[in-house]
């Protein structure tokens, strides 16, 4: 029974070898050879980027964008002075991205991470000079969680202050973020403030001060608001969570700062939504926190950098645990309305330049497989004629010696 059960498997081997070298003289093309790859190995045919994050099936776009807003490619000179920034917002995946920064990419130089430091060294290759600023590499240079108005005016002189004007470099500065579903990140620092977290340290400095007590009140009176419930949370006005995202990528002297009396609130927020979309459009690379895979792909395609291992997909946090009722959920809707369009905008961004560079890579991979085909047909071509030539030339031969 034994012997038998073997030669049934012999014949199976024998019959799938043939097979093989059936479809080799049938098909030797590289298509094929591409078939026969995933005929042996369909775990690495599956697409890495495609159900991960749940995306539909089919993107259905809502904004019309220019191919100068989809496609993302930097000439990025980490040998050079250019310098990428992260604008981190707080409770968006911001310090899961950071850390990627500077221990999962391939460099020439890797930064130099010690434990128990809380800031890794970052520097260009050959230089003592840093490539990157952000929370793990420089620290709050700009203060805590600096937002974009904060930022624009502070980076530049912040690492070029030891030079003189004169010999500080010409830089590219090509600043990055992260975004999330506005009413995750929402109950996301709610759980984080109940916890203790003030942010305190931040300056929110805005046209060369920071606001008084009158301009931006505090939503609590002790050290901190730890233990605060929900409704406390949500009921406060004055609460900088509502429509954070919208507020730190925004242009805050378009608006008087945090002066509410410069302008209507209407007039107001529209042109806050609006600054915050145009920058955020023109940011060299910008990703969201539940689609990781596609914000690797798109920040190695953009920087022409790529990471050691994959982001992994988090689909549980400390957020969505929270289980609120339908009406909450629309009161947080209601009080992060500009976030929530912003947010829309920008996951449609985001997809379509997803789409945009695949079909790119596609396309460039039809490319050089038919300048491939068409070098071997030439060489095909030629070894024909070659073999046609030397032919011709024995029959001549032969013919000259029969005369003889």
């Amino acid at each position: 029974m034994e012997d038998r059960s073997h030669k049934v498997l012999l014949a199976l081997v024998m019959l799938f070898l043939f097979a093989v070298i059936v479809l080799q003289y049938v098909c030797p093309g590289t298509e094929c050879q591409l078939l026969r790859l995933r005929a042996l190995s369909p775990a690495a045919a599956a697409d890495p980027y495609r159900a991960e994050d749940e995306t539909p099936a089919r993107f259905v776009p809502r904004f019309n964008f220019s191919a100068d807003d989809l496609l993302r490619r930097v000439d990025f000179n980490i040998k050079g002075d250019d310098l990428i920034v992260f604008l981190h917002i707080q409770k968006t995946g911001g310090t899961t991205f950071g850390r990627h920064l500077v221990r999962n990419i391939q460099l020439e130089q890797p930064c130099e991470c010690r434990a128990g430091q809380k800031k890794c060294t970052c520097h260009r290759p050959g230089k003592r000079e840093t490539w990157l600023f952000s929370r793990f590499s420089t620290g709050w240079s700009c203060g805590l969680h600096a937002d974009w108005t904060e930022l624009t005016n502070c980076v530049p002189s912040v690492v070029d202050s030891k030079k003189e004007v004169r010999l500080r470099p010409s830089r590219n500065f090509y600043y990055i973020t992260i975004l999330r579903d506005p009413v995750s990140r929402y109950l996301s620092e709610w759980r984080h403030v109940q916890r203790g977290a003030t942010w305190k340290a931040s300056l929110h400095v805005c046209d060369g001060r920071s606001p008084t007590t009158e301009e931006l009140p505090s939503c609590y009176s002790g050290d901190d608001w730890s233990g605060c419930s929900l409704q406390e949370f949500m009921d406060c006005p004055y609460n900088l969570a509502n429509n954070r995202q919208v507020r730190m990528l925004s242009d805050l002297s378009l608006v008087g700062c945090y002066n509410l009396s410069v302008m209507p609130e209407e007039q107001r927020n529209k042109v806050l939504l609006d600054s915050a979309k145009e920058n955020l459009k023109r940011m060299a690379f910008f990703g969201l926190t539940e689609f990781q895979r596609k914000t690797q792909y798109l920040f190695e395609k953009t920087f022409n950098m790529n990471f050691i291992s994959p982001f992994t997909q988090y689909n549980s946090t400390r957020a969505s645990s929270v289980e609120i009722d339908k009406q909450t959920q629309q009161r947080i809707e209601a009080l992060n309305f500009l976030d929530m369009e912003l947010y829309d905008y920008a996951k449609d961004l985001f997809l379509q330049r997803y789409q945009y560079m695949r079909q790119k890579e596609h396309q460039e991979a039809r490319r050089k497989r038919q300048e491939q085909r068409k070098i071997l047909r030439a060489k095909q071509a030629h070894l024909r004629e070659q073999g046609e030539n030397s032919s011709s030339t024995d029959y001549t031969g032969n013919v000259e010696r029969w005369r003889r």
